[in-house]
């Protein structure tokens, strides 16, 4: 199967990952891919970018080396509510894409319970696109609380390549949780967690679990442009991008 996006990749802004923006480009246009989101952590991860960073990647240009950019953030859960490091108003005007993700830096892992609540809340925001390493093992959950609300709010949930080398044992949650996607029909995403321009595009491990469970086509949004643009401009962005 090919894939034409990636929207989970960090630059050294990040703080903890070795290629520059365009050294990411690059590549995503070498391997073929037609659109490659830069989502560097938010602020709240240690060496992550002060705020001001993502508020002037309104400087990028929109498409580099053939290859549409997204500029986003992987934004930090920072409480059980689901609450964001990202202030909703740089959220509106300035991104285009925002991955939430559960990282133990940021905040304490607690109970099925209190993790599953976090999720719960973010997949609530409604400038929360995608939430990303759900089978992060370190962060039990209830995962099919979690797929149900997903299908409820319309959001898409990853399957992160990177996990499978960063977070040991993440492959049997990430397998329930792909298949959970299946049964409810929720969109699933493949991200690469590039921190070096290498990665990006890589999904050997992720598409595994698509195969496990026979994933449906329909349901895999990184086969597509029209799929990620539709469902990015359905929510008020990327004015700038044609559907053809």
């Amino acid at each position: 199967m090919k894939y034409i996006l990636d929207t989970h990749t960090h630059t050294v802004a990040s703080g903890h990952a070795y290629s520059t923006l365009l050294e990411n480009i690059r590549r995503a246009s070498e391997m073929g891919l037609e659109i490659l989101g830069t989502t560097d952590h938010g602020p709240r991860m240690p060496g992550g970018p002060h705020l001001f960073y993502f508020g002037n990647l309104k400087v990028i240009p929109r498409e580099i080396y053939g290859v549409i950019h997204l500029k986003g953030c992987e934004a930090n859960i920072i409480d059980f509510e689901g609450n964001l490091d990202i202030p909703v108003e740089l959220i509106k005007n300035r991104l285009d894409i925002i991955i939430a993700s559960l990282h133990d830096v940021c905040i304490k892992p607690g109970t099925r319970d209190e993790n599953t609540k976090a999720l719960l809340g973010a997949l609530k925001n409604p400038h929360v696109d995608i939430i990303g390493h759900p089978g992060n093992p370190v962060f039990p959950i209830w995962e099919e609380e979690v797929v149900k609300k997903a299908k409820e709010e319309g959001k898409i949930i990853e399957i992160n390549n990177g996990s499978f080398s960063s977070r040991p044992g993440c492959e049997e949650n990430c397998i329930k949780i792909a298949a959970l996607c299946k049964e409810y029909g929720v969109k699933v995403i493949l991200g690469s967690d590039a921190h070096i321009c290498h990665q990006i595009g890589v999904f050997d491990k992720a598409e595994r679990i698509l195969k496990a469970v026979n994933m449906p086509e329909d349901l895999i949004m990184n086969i597509e442009k029209q799929k990620i643009v539709k469902y990015l401009k359905a929510k008020g962005r990327l004015s700038d991008v044609s559907l053809d």
